[in-house]
This record gives C-alpha cells, structure tokens and sequence, in this order.
C-alpha cells in the first residue's frame, strides 16, 4: 500500500485524507450528474462505487464503516431538500438513507474481508515458497557447515536482515564462531564471546528464544540435543510480526531436520568404520595367536624335556626356566586373545552346567600355582559344599586370570586370597580375589575393564600383558549374567575383585 512505510498516527491522516478526497470526488461527480439530469439512483451507486473503491485501498473494517457513514451523509447534505443541511424533510428518504448505509457498510466488510484473505493467502503462499525452496537447497546439502551458510541466507533475503546462525557441535558445546551475511551480502565468521554463557542461557530458556544485547537467538532442537542458534538482529526481531515469527520457526524446524539427518549419517559411518577396524583387528589377532600357538607348543614341550634333563645346580637351568616361563606366559596371552575373538564375534557358546565350586576353584589355583611357583594362595570356601551353573571352563579361566593379575602387581611375598561365599537372600554366589599391592590409582580404575587398557603400576612386571585379561573376565561374568566389581582394598593395600553368579532354586538352603 502507498502508506505501508508511514508510521501508525500517520497512517490514520492519511486515510481520513484519503476519505475525504473520494467523498468529495463523488460528490463533484454526482452534482455533475444531477446538472445533466441523471436520477438520483445514480448518484446513490457513486457513492456506493466510492465506498467499494476506499475500501478496496485501505486497511480495515472499521474505517470502511466510517466512509459507508460520511458518504451517506455527503448525500444527504448535497442532494436532498433541504439542500446543504443534515436535515431530512421528506421522510422517504430515511429509508434511502438506512438501506444506502447498509448497503455501504456490508460492501465496504466485505471488500475488506476479501482483501484480508487475499493478503493472508498471499502470506502463506510466499511462506510455502520460502520453506519448499529452503527445504530443496538443504536436502542436497552435505555438511553442517553447508547447512548454516544456506539457512543464513535465506534468513537474510526473507526477513531483510543480517541473520547469522551458531552451530553446537556433538557435546552440545557452541563452536568458536558464527557465520552471519553482512550488508555487502558476503558471509562472514565472526568470533564467539561468552560461550559458556550462551550454553547455559540457552539451556535453561523458558522461551521460545533468547534476548541477549545484539540479537534475539532461537534455539536449533534436535532430536537428542542442541544443534545451534538462530540469531536475528535485535533491532529487525523487535519488529516481527506473528506471521514471520511463525516463518521463522518453520524454517527453524527444517533447518533441525537436515543437521540431524547430517549427524545421524555421520555417526553411521563412524559406526561402520569402527565394525570395519573391529573386525580387521579381530581377523588379525586370531590370525596371530593361531600362527603362534604352534610354535609355543614346540618351545614349551622341548624346554621342559631340558628342564628334565637338566640339574638345578648347572647354569644352564635358570635359562632353560626363562625360556619355559616367557613360553608359558605368551601362551597364556595367545589363549585370552583367542578367548576375546570368540566373545567379540559371538562364537563362544556356554555350555552352562551344575558344577561344584570348591572343585573350580581348587582347579583354578592349582593351574596358578604351577605358573606362580613359590606363591601361596589362600582359599576360603564354605564348609558344605554347594554348585553354581556355571561353565566350568570359563569360569576356570577367570579365576586364572584374576590370580595371574594378582600375581604380576604383587610381590612374591604378599598375599592372595581367594574367597566364596553366598547370598541366600539374592540367591547369587560371589567369588572374591584380594591380593596386598599397591593398588590401581583412582585415574585408572574406571578403566581397567576396557579393552587394551593398561594403567601404570610401578609394582608390575615388564611382561604386564595387553590389557585383555580383566576385560575377558567382565564379558564371561556377564554372559553368565553375573556382575564383576573392581575396587581397592578398604581393610589395607591392595585391590579387591569380586564377581557374582545366580544360582538355581535347588540350592540347599
């Protein structure tokens, strides 16, 4: 409209100027047609003409009825007697009046009523574009970095204003910079102030957006977090409208839909490339332990037929036991390496069965001390002896590995034990090694039972292993669907590992 750019007080003189143009227009008009002869029907359908025509100019109802009024009263006061009075002295046109005032003010509602709907759906058809063409342009794009640049352009042609927007990365942290369209309309990184502050206004807004002093921000939601702000000009967000506001969060919302469909693609190819190294370094690892299973065999066997054959007193004997001790170690390493294949790859079947505890645990000791020669372990079992389900073989291996633990972070003179007792209210077994070292610090042990994780313990050997043991006791102990806790000794030095099995209804009480 030719006063959309003027302010409110101005936008009233000017249509009450309007107004009084076109009445007086259509009064010139029907004096004219009055001088040549015409009815006065005639002049009646100019004003009504007139009326129609402001109507369709300006904005508003309200000020359509007013014209409707002032033009039955221009024809009441130009073009009945008494002339050029308000006064009415043939009672007739009383009526002419009403219907003619009537009839102007339904004509002047309803022409604005078209024009308010034509306006809105003009509105909403700009608004449809904005959206189709913004959701064309984000769906062939390919980065984050590719989805900021397009939004801020369409916020900056759509809403007439240097929109900028800030992208969170995967942490939920704002990055360093955000990206805004300057007045020359070149894209520009700009650095961030605060960002903390911003995460934590951000985080706990109650709004739909943020004020802060040089724009409104409006959160970017994804599914699982956030995933950036829109940031509009605080002067230009001031004065949106309800109807950009909801453009605004439309684009908003498919701006959210194309970050999440790039972070989503992202971590599948994560997730893929990491089942690809997965996979290669469990083919390489069964692959190795495989090609030295052999061999170790050889070295073992022959070494101990030297061992045989050899005095204790010759020189030659400590070497031979080296060479049997490193062979019995490897091998060792070479069994939980292919025990962790088998895990990974679910292979390893359970063959779960009642089995004795005491005889386990005798077992498993007994394979440790010809390992540990000269250590002594102590075992605490129940006097009447009771079976867990269990297969026996990998919980052998557990408990083998837990005192093979023990014994590497400890001296020769320390002790380790081994306890197993019974929780008759929860119905589960747990088996307790304790040994009297140094323990593990409070950095590593959150992380003993990851995967190649070794800590730094100056109490250990040089051959301290690959960090598999203990995390091969945690996937066997869940399979079992038992748990295994791992914490320092509170009664003295050391560290304290403790492991549960469920037991079946038949256990005598």
């Amino acid at each position: 409209m030719i006063y959309k750019y003027l302010t409110d007080k101005r936008k009233i003189g000017f249509k009450l100027l309007l107004m009084s143009l076109f009445i007086l227009l259509a009064s010139v008009v029907g004096i004219v047609f009055k001088k040549m002869g015409f009815p006065e029907t005639n002049i009646v359908i100019v004003y009504l003409l007139t009326v129609l025509v402001y109507a369709r100019l300006v904005d508003g109802i309200a000020i359509g009825i007013v014209a409707s009024i002032l033009a039955t009263l221009a024809f009441n006061y130009f073009f009945t007697v008494p002339y050029l009075s308000l006064s009415v002295l043939d009672s007739s046109y009383v009526i002419t009046f009403v219907i003619m005032t009537v009839t102007s003010i339904i004509t002047s509602t309803m022409t604005s009523l078209v024009k308010k709907s034509e306006l809105i759906a003009r509105e909403k058809e700009a608004e449809s574009n904005t959206l189709f063409k913004l959701t064309n342009q984000l769906t062939d794009a390919y980065d984050i970095e590719v989805i900021a640049s397009i939004v801020v352009d369409a916020l900056t042609d759509r809403f007439s204003t240097n929109a900028a927007i800030l992208c969170f990365d995967e942490d939920g942290t704002p990055e360093n910079a955000y990206v805004q369209r300057n007045k020359a309309g070149d894209q520009v990184c700009r650095n961030v102030k605060e960002k903390k502050e911003i995460k934590r206004k951000i985080e706990n807004l109650h709004e739909s957006y943020y004020e802060g002093d040089e724009f409104h921000d409006w959160p970017i939601y994804g599914r699982e977090s956030i995933l950036g702000i829109v940031r509009i000009p605080l002067e230009e967000a001031q004065k949106m409208d309800e109807i950009q506001n909801r453009l605004l969060h439309s684009m908003i919302e498919s701006t959210a839909l194309a970050m999440d469909r790039i972070r989503v693609s992202n971590q599948r190819i994560r997730e893929r490339e990491e089942a690809i190294q997965e996979r290669y370094r469990g083919t390489l690892l069964r692959s190795i332990s495989h090609d030295l299973r052999t061999p170790l065999a050889g070295i073992m066997g022959t070494s101990e037929m030297l061992l045989d054959m050899t005095e204790a007193i010759d020189q030659r004997y400590i070497l031979i036991d080296n060479i049997y001790n490193d062979a019995k170690w490897l091998h060792a390493l070479v069994e939980n390496i292919l025990c962790l294949t088998r895990l990974q790859e679910g292979k390893l079947v359970l063959k779960k069965q009642l089995e004795v505890v005491e005889e386990i645990v005798g077992s498993a000791v007994e394979r440790f001390l010809l390992r540990a020669k000269g250590r002594e372990v102590i075992v605490e079992v129940p006097e009447e002896a009771f079976s867990v389900p269990m297969d026996a073989k990998l919980i052998e291996q557990v408990l083998l590995n837990l005192l093979d633990n023990a014994h590497k972070f400890t001296s020769i003179d320390s002790e380790i034990s081994i306890a197993v007792g019974i929780l008759k209210t929860s119905r589960i077994a747990l088996f307790t090694v304790k040994d009297s070292g140094s323990g593990i610090s409070t950095l590593d042990l959150p992380h003993v039972l990851d995967q190649f994780y070794t800590g730094k313990n100056e109490n250990s050997s040089s051959k301290s292993g690959m960090g598999l043991g203990l995390s091969i006791c945690d996937a066997i102990i869940r399979a079992h669907d038992g748990t295994i806790t791992i914490e320092n000794r509170k009664d003295s030095n050391g560290l304290e590992v403790t492991f549960s099995l469920p037991l079946e209804e038949q256990i005598n009480d």
